[in-house]
């Protein structure tokens, strides 16, 4: 079985022999912020976290993400929040790609890891601490909940991906496949963070193009990427947003997996203006 690997070496400063060009693009259809981009001083402090800096990697506003805000989180030992979601219409997603620390949930503690993952209802009762000797690393997405009326809220979910099925999408030879934390049958979530993998030579054989909004990180590997007009070189580190309706395709031409964190809507009415 190959071995799993999450990016997580964001932070530092480049040398003042650095080049100024890079692929950091920003465009009313798509947008990339390459790993390079994601260095020391644009992190950001949160209010009621301590020992704690974030990339704000997403969020809502004109001409960008307009369903989702998503984080890269770093907690210092001992750091974390007694109050860490300010809006109690937000539900969260994490995945822990490095290091450990503990959510406890209505009084339940649960340990995470590396690989691990956590969906936090809107409304929910939750504390994050890193108990550990070295720092903890996460993507954090968050999104206002869409309350259905006569539809039961969505539980927590607390899994690990050792946990979970890789399903190969069909006709291709497992070359393309998903990891899937939440049951995409379950109407009750409005969201999902799954992990895409191609193996060397995988592709998505067409131009997705659809009304589902994505936030991907590459969590693994190397590969270029059709973002409406354009092919897109990226690597493990990087993150793109797709606005919904951009038309998509993806070549990993190797020499090893290439892996996402992948954010889309689900499951919803469009909202009419």
């Amino acid at each position: 079985m190959e071995k799993t690997s999450y990016y997580a070496n964001m932070g530092g400063l480049p040398p003042q022999t650095e080049l100024l060009s890079s692929k950091a693009t920003f465009t009313t259809a798509y947008a990339v912020i390459p790993r390079t981009v994601m260095t020391d001083i644009v992190t950001s402090l949160l209010p009621h976290w301590n020992e704690t800096r974030a990339w704000i990697i997403a969020r809502p506003m004109t001409g960008f993400s307009e369903t989702f805000a998503q984080y890269i989180v770093e907690v210092q030992p001992g750091g974390g929040s007694d109050r860490p979601e300010p809006n109690t219409a937000a539900q969260g997603a994490i995945f822990v790609v490095e290091g450990g620390m503990t959510i406890t949930l209505d009084g339940v503690a649960h340990a995470l890891r590396a690989g691990s993952f956590a969906y936090l209802p809107a409304g929910s009762k939750w504390t994050l601490k890193n108990t550990g000797s070295s720092p903890v690393k996460f993507h954090w997405v968050r999104k206002r909940f869409q309350v259905v009326e006569g539809l039961e809220a969505p539980p927590a979910v607390f899994a690990h991906e050792d946990e979970r099925e890789l399903v190969a999408m069909p006709d291709t030879n497992g070359c393309w496949a998903t990891t899937r934390f939440i049951d995409p049958a379950d109407i009750r979530y409005d969201m999902h963070l799954n992990i895409v993998t191609f193996q060397p030579g995988g592709i998505i054989p067409f131009m997705e193009t659809h009304v589902m909004e994505h936030g991907l990180y590459v969590l693994e590997g190397k590969a270029v990427y059709r973002l409406n007009n354009d092919w897109v070189e990226v690597e493990a580190g990087d993150f793109m947003w797709l606005r919904a309706f951009c038309p998509q395709a993806c070549y990993a031409g190797g020499p090893g997996r290439f892996r996402y964190l992948l954010y889309k809507d689900v499951n919803r009415h469009v909202d009419l203006i």
